[in-house]
């Protein structure tokens, strides 16, 4: 089911206290990514963590795949290039457009050969964040792995070296930071679900205010926004 949003905001002021996240005492040290109300793009993360070295960095891909393996930036870089225009849609009811760059998810697919009963995808970050996805939904054309934004690389604060873009589903559903990819037979709780958000994450019709636009939208239809 999904969220409506008097039910999202009774369940985001219970993370207003820090207590819930230790590392919210880490808040102001600094050199950490960090929620902010930035102009044009906010950022969100679950907690503060330190950035990740893109030149240490490996994305590792395993579970029910006939291929396993590792891939640094430069691998990453040979894969088919493609480029989108999309808008990433939270569910505090805010939204904000970007042009991303990077690689359509069967094109590594291809590479590390899912095995038949392999039907969902668990997505692991560097601050330890997780998500759980169908592999129908990341099949889909507007759906990719970016590492770049606005024709620059992909910045710390918006998911360096690498995130997912899924411009259908709400923003943490858009995992950033990802560091593992593994192929599993079944579905697991993502980790804003077990405080009460929808394990789908469509998104819904209703409100939203796109910061690029500066004014309230009204979401007429069910899925990627068209504005």
């Amino acid at each position: 089911m999904s969220m409506r949003r008097r039910d999202f905001l009774k369940i985001l002021g219970g993370f207003t206290a820090c207590s819930m996240f230790p590392l919210c005492t880490n808040a102001g040290e600094p050199n950490l990514l960090k929620n902010e109300n930035r102009p044009g793009f906010y950022i969100r993360f679950y907690k503060p963590f330190k950035p990740v070295d893109t030149s240490k960095w490996r994305l590792k891909i395993g579970g029910l795949c006939e291929k396993p393996q590792s891939f640094d930036m430069a691998a990453l870089k040979k894969l088919e290039k493609v480029t989108q225009v999309s808008r990433l849609k939270c569910v505090e009811c805010w939204s904000a457009k970007a042009k991303w760059g990077g690689f359509r998810p069967e094109t590594i697919f291809a590479v590390v050969k899912p095995k038949k009963e392999a039907e969902f995808l668990y997505l692991y970050s560097a601050d330890d964040y997780y998500e759980y996805i169908p592999l129908k939904d990341l099949l889909n054309p507007r759906v990719m792995f970016s590492y770049e934004m606005n024709d620059r690389p992909l910045p710390d604060e918006h998911g360096a070296p690498l995130r997912l873009i899924i411009p259908f589903k709400y923003g943490y559903k858009n995992v950033k930071t990802i560091v593992k990819l593994e192929f599993v037979s079944k579905s697991g709780e993502g980790y804003w679900s077990k405080y009460g958000y929808s394990t789908d994450a469509t998104i819904q019709r209703g409100e939203d205010y796109p910061l690029d636009i500066g004014k309230t939208m009204e979401l007429k239809r069910i899925g990627e926004p068209d504005y």
